[in-house]
């Protein structure tokens, strides 16, 4: 149920980030649901992390969901800050990189639609942070397609599996 309520909200930042990208939302109040998202991760991440149940795959799954979050509120505070994102562009090129391994290992171990729908979503993921890397520390002019593929990503990997996994359907 925790990955339900975390990619729903993964899918809400992301797909508002793709609209940001587009010039649909502004630089002023984009901020509003990085913060919320990643405060609704690092719960999640923290309770896997540390609750009385947390085992060795739950702290894995801890490491993999701060990710996002430490993404998400990075891109909050260089709207507050002014920052021209290269740090979060590095940042992103080291997260692309971590989930390449993490995209083959739930790829190769994939027993179930749920299973390959989680390793493509991790393919897709790192693609996505790759093309942040690109956007934001090379200053490639990527934005409008960078903008796209969030948007995609965000109804496809977050929002609507989200919304199946609390629903009880995936």
């Amino acid at each position: 149920m925790l990955q339900g309520l975390s990619l729903l909200y993964v899918g809400a930042v992301l797909f508002l980030n793709g609209l940001w990208l587009l010039d649909r939302i502004g630089d002023r109040e984009i901020w509003v649901i990085n913060i919320f998202a990643g405060g609704i991760t690092l719960l999640v991440a923290l309770r896997m992390a540390f609750g009385a149940d947390a085992d060795a795959e739950s702290i894995r799954g801890a490491a993999l969901t701060l990710l996002f979050t430490f993404t998400y509120l990075w891109v909050a505070l260089n709207r507050f800050n002014g920052a021209d994102g290269r740090g979060l562009g590095w940042f992103s090129l080291f997260v692309a990189i971590t989930v390449v391994p993490v995209t083959f290992d739930a790829l190769s171990h994939a027993e179930t639609i749920r299973d390959i729908w989680l390793g493509l979503s991790w393919a897709s993921w790192a693609v996505l942070w790759f093309m942040f890397f690109l956007l934001l520390a090379k200053g490639r002019n990527i934005a409008r397609q960078t903008g796209i593929v969030t948007v995609l990503l965000g109804i496809f990997t977050g929002w609507l599996p989200g919304w199946l996994m609390l629903d009880g359907i995936l």
